[in-house]
């Protein structure tokens, strides 16, 4: 039995034992600063249950709509069109990080059944989790664990609580806790790659109606895994389509950028995510970006990955680590000029990114056109392109 699992916990002891590494690397994400935000009311019709295949269309026909920030224009085509809108000389910037099945089975040692979910791995071989309640067809938080709390996962593992994620609801612990830090124990030293293949499945939200395979949550382009949701705005990429992109003179440049779970509660911050953006990828941004070239970002990740290595002179440096970068308005973009993206919820901290790109009437016009021509939303929904 692992020494660690044998162990009877008390939070004081756990608290104790993990403060060096917490307190190298833990640390509370700024709130954005107060500004005027895009609000509007998503209709559930316009949430996509399911992905456009079950909808009898091909991965790159989902719906693409085109603005350009300079004058408001905006078109109207699908995402198999997007070769007319680049150019030879664009940059492409891709997040190769490939989705987990990042959701496991769990119960209490009163036997209620719950889902852990994997959000990110951390240094010291600790984890963000979150734990989640089966309600229906759909989870829920569960805000009934206690630090040092045992859950026993499949395949004889099980998950360790130690303290609570924020710091905030260190310090409070009266407070509701949805994301902990904890340890995760395998049998066996099986790679948390294989157990995950085995016993895990994709996190999936209640507007997903229907259990589907880990394949629905990939990108064709996915390298390394590592994230705990899909870098959507890749989905519909086919090889087809690249081979097509490369052969006009459009560049791509990969990074990554592990993901975690998005379902932050109401004005909870992002928090760290690690990212590593290789030597080539930051030679051909600053080469484009000299060049006057358009460099446009496949997803909010990569912003966030970009914009955490570019200085105030616009210099992209390689690096890796862990960001906490909320990107707003008043911090603006420094490395990229353009964005496609997903259709985001009404007051999502992604639409402050937006509108660090594109400007508050921009967004408005966008999401108007959106609604009334009834565009899907979230991970199997359309997308939007935003050039200058």
């Amino acid at each position: 039995m692992n020494t660690l699992t044998a162990l009877n916990y008390t939070l004081a002891d756990e608290t104790e034992r993990l403060t060096p590494a917490l307190n190298s690397f833990l640390f509370d994400c700024p709130q954005p600063s107060a500004r005027d935000q895009l609000d509007f009311k998503l209709p559930a019709e316009l949430e996509a249950g399911e992905p456009p295949e079950a909808r009898g269309l091909a991965r790159d026909e989902v719906r693409l709509m085109v603005s350009h920030y300079s004058d408001n224009r905006v078109v109207h085509t699908q995402f198999r069109n997007l070769l007319d809108y680049l150019e030879a000389g664009d940059l492409l910037v891709i997040n190769i990080s490939g989705t987990l099945n990042a959701a496991l089975k769990a119960t209490r040692a009163d036997g209620t059944p719950l889902e852990v979910h994997l959000s990110t791995h951390l240094p010291a071989n600790l984890w963000i989790i979150e734990v989640r309640q089966p309600d229906e067809s759909t989870t829920q938080p569960f805000y009934q664990a206690v630090a040092g709390e045992r859950l026993n996962l499949p395949g004889g593992a099980s998950v360790r609580l130690h303290t609570p994620y924020l710091s905030s609801h260190r310090s409070k612990p009266s407070e509701p806790v949805r994301l902990w830090i904890a340890t995760l124990h395998l049998s066996n030293r099986i790679s948390i790659n294989d157990y995950l293949a085995e016993y895990g499945f994709p996190i999936r939200y209640s507007y997903v109606k229907e259990a589907w395979p880990n394949d629905y949550y990939q990108t064709v382009y996915a390298t390394e895994p590592g994230s705990a949701e899909m870098p959507s705005a890749g989905r519909a990429f086919t090889p087809e389509l690249i081979t097509k992109l490369v052969a006009k003179g459009v560049q791509i440049a990969p990074l990554i950028l592990h993901t975690g779970v998005a379902s932050l509660e109401n004005h909870e911050p992002p928090y760290e995510e690690f990212y590593r953006v290789p030597p080539e990828t930051a030679r051909l941004v600053n080469e484009a970006r000299q060049g006057g070239r358009r460099v446009v970002a496949v997803g909010t990740t990569v912003v966030r990955a970009l914009e955490t290595v570019t200085d105030a002179e616009g210099i992209v440096s390689p690096s890796e680590g862990w960001t906490s970068l909320v990107i707003t308005p008043e911090r603006g973009l420094r490395a990229v000029t353009g964005m496609l993206t997903g259709l985001h919820e009404p007051q999502a901290t992604h639409l402050a990114m937006l509108q660090a790109l594109a400007g508050l009437e921009h967004l408005e016009v966008t999401y108007s056109e959106a609604l009334q021509q009834r565009y899907l939303w979230h991970e199997f929904g359309d997308l939007h392109l935003i050039l200058p």
